[in-house]
């Protein structure tokens, strides 16, 4: 393990939306400026986090080129993001015990901040939070965030006996740290929902360093 800020924490990348805006499929696995969407989170985060999973439902195969672990929900009825971070919170207590924290990541957002894990980090130990998110642009961005292990038993009772489905409905129930990252020259919390998110991507990959 090495001493960069931030390396001791384990990073989950949400991958299982249903990408509907574009017609269906993975919309990590569409290409910005000839990379995957995927494939810029995972360069973005991989720095950053000591080691990576991925977060989605349907047959793991289909991203076995990338050579990350991938851990399914196993929540019924694909209650949402929520349900990819308390797989990720079950998969790291199980095979990270060191491991006190998870980052989580949409995975259609392809300009994350280089600083992401630091500065979430810093400000959580800051005020002593529970959880850290991401804010910009006077947006908060829940699903891109430092979530404690120790919480999972508690974010599954809220899933399944209190069908609490919102992000910032659980966040609220504890000490919360929120982050905010400038939006020039891009919004680095961008994320890609639509094919014209594809088109401006292209462009914003540009400022972004190809």
């Amino acid at each position: 393990m090495t001493d960069i800020p931030g390396t001791s924490i384990p990073g989950v990348l949400l991958a299982g939306g249903l990408a509907r805006r574009m017609g269906g499929g993975d919309k990590p696995m569409r290409k910005i400026a000839g990379r995957t969407i995927l494939q810029r989170v995972i360069d973005r985060l991989a720095p950053q986090c000591s080691g990576l999973i991925i977060n989605a439902n349907g047959d793991p195969a289909r991203f076995a080129a990338f050579g990350l672990p991938v851990v399914a929900d196993d929540v019924a009825d694909y209650p949402g993001p929520l349900a990819g971070i308390l797989a990720a919170l079950d998969w790291t207590a199980a095979n990270r015990p060191d491991a006190q924290w998870v980052l989580s990541a949409a995975g259609d957002c392809p300009f994350l901040p280089c600083d992401l894990v630091t500065r979430l980090e810093q400000a959580r130990a800051a005020v002593n939070a529970e959880l850290a998110v991401a804010s910009s642009g006077g947006q908060t961005h829940p699903v891109i965030g430092l979530w404690s292990v120790r919480l999972r038993n508690e974010l599954r009772k809220a899933l399944v006996v209190e069908d609490v489905r919102k992000i910032d409905r659980w966040t609220a129930r504890y000490p919360l740290a929120t982050v905010e990252w400038p939006t020039e020259p891009l919004d680095p919390f961008f994320n890609a929902n639509t094919v014209e998110d594809i088109a401006e991507a292209d462009r914003l990959a540009a400022l972004d360093g190809g």
